[in-house]
């Protein structure tokens, strides 16, 4: 009975030592992004048309919200920011969508398809975005959508990328064969399959693609900058970028800017972290 205890102690403490390394790392790795988040914040509270400093104070003399008010108002953040959610709303569950079909597929089709395919995939991911953005235009403008949230949605027809149907393929492939042997024996088609097996078992990848394409698509400034000219089609980063240009000197006004366009982003990966932790707790854990 002691010799039981004593091992049982001791299986305590050996997997508690990794538990307070990780928690030690993850408090680490949070500073670490929670610095700048945090200049960010005080420099934007600081008086607009200060002079700019070389590291904005922990707090400022005299904060104030100010600078917000201005960057709405003279950015124009609030028809950015619905043209942001707009095409956000439209991108992220239309190439969600395309990425988990096309993954399906490729985990039920033959080894030696499957293979072609993931090798074609892989050649499309080698070549660079930038090599893609003239002969897009010329398509998008012949076609009359130039000036128009449609080329940022477009993306979101073939997935966004490569990469997201082959993380699809990947998580279908771990599913146990026999669940879809009884989806078979249920005379279930493979779209029903899909839907009703399938892509419930991959919820954390879902969640994770799903925060990876927001950040992306929210993030999202050269695709802006190639097809937009009209300032009331402008997404966040281009007003952003603009609000910048109009007094490159008055810093809380820009940085007051930066933080709402920052605050949706991080909004989404905490809900999708919840999701993965939520996702891989054990059963019975609250």
């Amino acid at each position: 009975m002691v010799w039981h205890d004593f091992a049982a102690k001791r299986r305590s403490t050996v997997r508690g030592v990794p538990q307070r390394r990780r928690t030690y790392g993850a408090v680490a790795v949070t500073l670490l992004f929670t610095a700048p988040l945090a200049l960010l914040v005080t420099g934007s509270l600081r008086e607009p048309g200060l002079p700019p400093v070389v590291a904005p104070p922990l707090l400022p003399d005299d904060p104030g919200l100010t600078a917000y008010q201005q960057a709405i108002t003279h950015g124009d953040l609030v028809r950015a920011a619905a043209n942001s959610m707009l095409v956000a709303a439209v991108g992220v569950p239309l190439s969600l969508l395309v990425a988990s079909l096309a993954g399906f597929a490729l985990a039920r089709l033959p080894r030696l398809v499957t293979g072609t395919v993931i090798a074609l995939s892989v050649l499309a991911m080698m070549v660079p975005a930038t090599a893609l953005l003239l002969p897009r235009f010329v398509l998008f403008r012949t076609l009359h959508l130039t000036d128009t949230l449609v080329p940022l949605v477009a993306p979101a027809l073939i997935a966004t990328s490569p990469l997201y149907p082959l993380i699809y393929y990947l998580a279908f492939r771990a599913i146990p064969a026999d669940s879809y042997d009884l989806c078979r024996l249920a005379d279930l088609t493979p779209m029903q399959t899909w839907r009703r097996m399938a892509l419930p078992q991959v919820q954390p990848v879902t969640a994770g693609l799903a925060a990876l394409t927001f950040v992306l698509t929210w993030s999202n400034l050269l695709d802006p900058m190639v097809y937009l000219y009209d300032r009331a089609a402008f997404t966040l980063p281009l007003a952003l970028r603009a609000l910048a240009a109009m007094d490159p000197h008055n810093q809380p006004v820009f940085l007051a800017g930066a933080v709402l366009t920052t605050l949706p982003t991080l909004l989404v990966l905490g809900i999708a972290q919840r999701r993965f932790l939520h996702s891989y707790a054990p059963e019975g854990a609250s």
